[in-house]
């Protein structure tokens, strides 16, 4: 796990000071060591967090003939067996680094080598004798991948903040991704919420040649998934031999490891595996809250810390530490991303990395094996949703913002953006094949939007902002096509989702903790933000600068008062507190870095 950046001019290359003051804006991500590449009009540079050999992992890397330049951020799980089939055709291997597969990958199969790495990673692969940088994004996004097209030079890195100071404008925001942050709570699609900086995309490569010329490829898609029907027993089969494969690949780490466990099916099934398939005592981490009417999976995830004997820590957090985690959060997730989750994620993770260098989590589950309830309307509230919002079949038809609030406070950039918003779910939707169910279509959507700029952005972020790997083995490719592949009824049942690795999980877990109701990964911020805090925060965002310049300061007076009447705008004054704080640390102060542990009104100037 690292950060990952660099240049391709179509003039003279990147001064070194330039790409030295990359890597240190990406030092979070890799603090372990640092590189870079300079070859004529190309820059690369790379921050190690050194999880496989510790010792022979140094990238840059580059090939014996010194025509190969390679940086990566991730793990290549199958690198063992991968190594040994290359070395059948007589690559020679200088390390035992899972990344030298990489370079091997590319010298033996061209532009095909993506499909020979299972994983999560972003390159950047410099191939001197064609004079042209590889791009390329795992399959499912779970490793981070920017770039910028500017006059004389394409810049690319793990995150935004790393391009920032190299843009030839100030930086600027992209209406139609902030109203789908405000909508969403992230906003998805090739564009971020920084005009002109876009996304590589999941399962995405793209080649730069000398004259800055761009091609892009997608070289695989969750489409390539066929429905395939079978019976419950053979569907198991089939998931036992997945699931061993995809274990023993993912355990693979020269460095101690923990797990997320959040008292779920996804995290207690990977307590199973892990316990299953190592004979180390697991190290566990769960978080929950004090003073709050909030029911929280602490009971249930020391119950499955029980039944595996893990070494459990139990952290219990007071609103103070989750309100003053925000601005470390708004900065580290480098987007915009509403979710609450990200708070306590973030604590979780600093904790974790003062003791271990990698966790598991469970991330992926629910959009794999269809554990949503949206995944259950019935027919009839998906007629009255598709009439009504047309062109997803009726799903994802509604906003997060109240339509009043809408209407009030958005100022008039946002309320024409706001036509538009659904349109990335939309696109998704029509993209899939016509023999694909409500249920698979709805699970292609979430897989190429929400997952990728929302859960997963929290679970890069939120972990490599204190130096944290974070492995999601329910995102294995080869998970994904089984659980797209799976028929409805094995999926969902009346009442039930994911009931297929629910049954599948019996024989390792308590049927009673399976089948209770899903209840999420929930953080009581309505209950905090009341009181004091919610006066000082209502004076602070009118007075901002930037709410000012993208709302109607009057409608924003309007939802506080109705948070202060108990009408519930938390999702809305949350939203705003978050942009406000961003718009600071990423239009207005760039290079600004707040500690884990500040005032977020302090940030909201």
């Amino acid at each position: 796990m690292c950060g990952i950046a660099g240049f391709v001019c179509d003039g003279p290359g990147p001064d070194v000071a330039r790409l030295w003051k990359m890597a240190r804006i990406l030092h979070h991500r890799g603090p372990d060591d640092a590189g870079i590449h300079v070859d004529e009009n190309i820059g690369l540079v790379h921050t190690r967090l050194a999880i496989i050999d510790l010792e022979g992992g140094h990238q840059p890397m580059h090939d014996d003939g010194n025509t190969l330049a390679l940086v990566a951020n991730g793990e290549i799980y199958n690198h063992v067996e991968l190594a040994r089939d290359l070395k059948a055709k007589g690559r020679t291997f200088e390390t035992r680094s899972d990344s030298e597969t990489i370079l091997h990958a590319y010298a033996v199969y061209g532009r095909g080598f993506l499909q020979h790495l299972n994983g999560m990673f972003a390159l950047a692969l410099h191939d001197k004798s064609k004079r042209q940088v590889i791009l390329a994004r795992d399959r499912l996004g779970i490793k981070p991948l920017y770039f910028a097209q500017l006059p004389n030079c394409v810049v690319f890195a793990s995150e935004i903040k790393a391009i920032l100071p190299f843009l030839d404008h100030a930086p600027a925001l992209d209406a139609d991704a902030f109203i789908q942050y405000l909508e969403f709570q992230f906003s998805t699609g090739r564009r971020t919420l920084v005009h002109g900086i876009q996304r590589l995309l999941p399962g995405e490569a793209m080649a730069i040649d000398s004259n800055l010329h761009i091609e892009r490829w997608r070289y695989w898609s969750p489409l390539d998934a066929r429905p395939r029907n079978r019976r419950f027993e053979e569907a198991a089969e089939e998931f036992d031999g997945i699931i061993e494969r995809v274990m023993t690949e993912h355990l693979r780490a020269d460095v101690p490891f923990g797990l997320f466990l959040s008292g779920g099916v996804d995290s207690g099934v990977l307590a199973a595996m892990i316990h299953k398939y190592q004979d180390r005592p697991i190290r566990t981490f769960s978080v929950g809250y004090r003073g709050t009417r909030f029911v929280g999976e602490l009971e249930d995830a020391s119950r499955i810390a029980n039944l595996f004997a893990t070494e459990h820590t139990v952290l219990e957090l007071e609103d103070r530490q989750i309100l003053r985690r925000i601005p470390h959060m708004v900065w580290a997730n480098d987007e915009l991303m509403r979710d609450y989750a990200c708070l306590p994620t973030s604590i979780l993770a600093e904790q974790a990395s003062r003791e271990v260098k990698m966790v598991f989590t469970g991330e992926g589950g629910d959009e794999v094996f269809a554990g949503y309830g949206r995944y259950r309307k019935s027919p009839l509230e998906r007629l009255l949703n598709r009439t009504l919002a047309p062109g997803s079949g009726g799903f994802r038809t509604h906003g997060q913002w109240h339509r009043r609030y809408a209407r009030d406070a958005l100022g008039p950039g946002l309320a024409r953006a706001r036509q538009s918003v659904r349109m990335p779910f939309v696109s998704a939707w029509k993209e899939t094949p016509s023999d694909w169910s409500d249920v698979q279509r709805s699970q292609y959507t979430d897989m190429t939007t929400a997952l990728p700029d929302n859960l997963l952005v929290k679970a890069d972020r939120m972990l490599m902002g204190f130096a944290l790997e974070g492995r999601v083995p329910f995102l294995d490719h080869r998970i994904v096509e089984f659980g797209l592949s799976l028929p409805d009824d094995l999926k969902v049942q009346p009442h039930q989702g994911k009931w297929f690795l629910k049954r599948w999980a019996e024989r390792h877990l308590p049927s009673d903790h399976l089948y209770r109701k899903k209840r999420g990964f929930n953080v009581p911020v309505g209950e905090w933000l009341r009181g004091p805090f919610l006066e000082q925060l209502a004076g602070k965002l009118i007075a901002n600068r930037a709410i000012g310049e993208w709302f109607n300061v009057d409608g924003v007076k309007r939802l506080i008062d109705d948070q202060r009447r108990g009408r519930h705008a938390t999702r809305e004054i949350m939203g705003l507190t978050q942009f406000a704080i961003w718009h600071r640390l990423f239009i207005e102060r760039l290079g600004e870095k707040p500690s884990p542990d500040e005032d977020p009104l302090a940030w909201i100037a």
